[in-house]
Parts: structure tokens; sequence; C-alpha cells
């Protein structure tokens, strides 16, 4: 159920998802939803080490067993909405230049901003961790 509008509604059920995903030990690196002007549309985006050591399709695993549990509160997010990156994805490593978000309920807006020449037409960031030193 890809949206062209982030709405108040995907901001709460994101910060849900990433809550349960925490619940579930799969705490992710980053996690925000993100604009792709060139589609048009909002992607949530977990970027996760365990992409490397353990391939994208354990990280999915876990996305989908965090929305099974949440069937009930997480009504407007589908697996298909999710992309899972590593941490060092270049829109991740893009956005850690310019600000990190520690995690918690509340997201970040960051709309309409240049890094190092690349417009970041809009993302709603739950978490954005510094990568360690």
């Amino acid at each position: 159920m890809v949206e062209t509008q982030l709405t108040p509604q995907m901001m709460n059920e994101g910060a849900t998802l990433v809550m349960e995903l925490d619940n579930l030990g799969a705490s992710p690196d980053a996690a925000l939803w993100y604009y792709f002007a060139d589609t048009g549309a909002w992607k949530l985006l977990i970027a996760d080490r365990k992409v490397v050591s353990d391939g994208p399709r354990a990280v999915y695993r876990q996305v989908l067993k965090a929305l099974q549990k949440l069937r009930d509160r997480v009504t407007h997010i589908v697996l298909e909405d999710v992309t899972v990156v590593m941490p060092d994805a270049p829109i991740i490593f893009l956005l850690r230049r310019a600000l990190s978000v520690s995690p918690g309920p509340a997201g970040v807006r960051f709309s309409r901003n240049v890094i190092d020449g690349t417009m970041i037409e809009d993302a709603y960031i739950y978490r954005l961790k510094r990568p360690s030193a």
C-alpha cells in the first residue's frame, strides 16, 4: 500500500513497527520513511547490519514477524512498503553526514534539504545511529 502522502497513521504505525523490532531483538541501525521522488512513493527503510552478516531475507523475516504480531495495530503498512538496506547504503550514509536521531517513539521530519549536492525531498526519521568508531 505505497502512499504518495505520509500520513499521521503511517508515522505512528512506523514507530510501532520499529519498537516491535526492538522488542524482538532486531534493533535496526536506522529506521525512516523516505520519499522517493522518482516513483512518487514513500518506503519505510530499515538499515540493519544483519543484512551484511545474515542477508536481507533474514531481516525481512524479522519485519514480517513483527507485522504479523502487530496485525491489529499496524493496518497501513505491508511488507512491500518496507525496504531493508545495509547500514552503509548511500541514502543512510548521506543522511548520517547531516544528522543523528536517537531511538525513540517520536520521529524527526527532514524535508527539502540538500546534503553534499543531493536533494532530500522528504524523510521522517525514527532512528539514525552514527556508525561505531
